[in-house]
């Protein structure tokens, strides 16, 4: 084993209670970004995650899979779409609407983003309990993607949210929250 796969990443991720409200634990990713060594373990184990998926384009997430999404892009040579909420894409786009715990939400991709049948992966910090991934899919779907995986920094394991989908989903580090 070399002293890269011994690092452990948790250690770089910082928790905060009651953020953004009382009652939640906030799984902080901007330590690990500004510590370059770890950001680059941590970019390395993803590139070898998502790699065997073969993906033509990464599908990045608004804002937080933007991270990891762009540097791994590049790394593995494919695409990077990027996931936004309204108002913030420029031309045609395609829209997906769907519901949370309080409310709903809507994601859009420019509708000239995927060549249909494309391979893509979803990219974002933390999968919580799915709503937002599970949309995402659903979207990409919609424009004709072949979503073929997710790829997570955490996961929150406790809460369920790998069952609502229906692809392969990795993530580099796992909490029972």
């Amino acid at each position: 084993m070399t002293k890269r796969e011994e690092i452990d990443l948790k250690r770089y991720i910082r928790n905060i209670p009651d953020f953004p409200k009382p009652g939640i634990l906030f799984y902080d990713i901007s330590t690990l970004l500004r510590d370059a060594d770890a950001w680059q373990i941590a970019m390395a184990r993803l590139a070898r995650q998502v790699a065997p998926w073969e993906p033509d384009m990464l599908a990045a997430v608004e804002s937080r899979g933007f991270l990891t999404a762009a540097p791994l892009a590049d790394r593995l040579g494919c695409g990077l779409l990027m996931m936004r909420k309204p108002g913030k894409l420029p031309g045609a786009t395609i829209a997906h609407t769907y519901d949370l715990e309080y409310g709903s939400d809507t994601l859009q991709i420019q509708a000239d983003a995927i060549k249909p049948g494309q391979r893509v992966v979803v990219m974002d910090d933390l999968l919580a309990t799915g709503g937002t991934l599970a949309a995402s899919v659903a979207l990409l779907r919609k424009a004709g993607a072949n979503v073929v995986g997710a790829s997570l920094l955490v996961e929150l394991t406790g809460l369920g949210g790998r069952e609502k989908l229906d692809i392969p989903v990795k993530s580099l580090l796992s909490y029972e929250d």
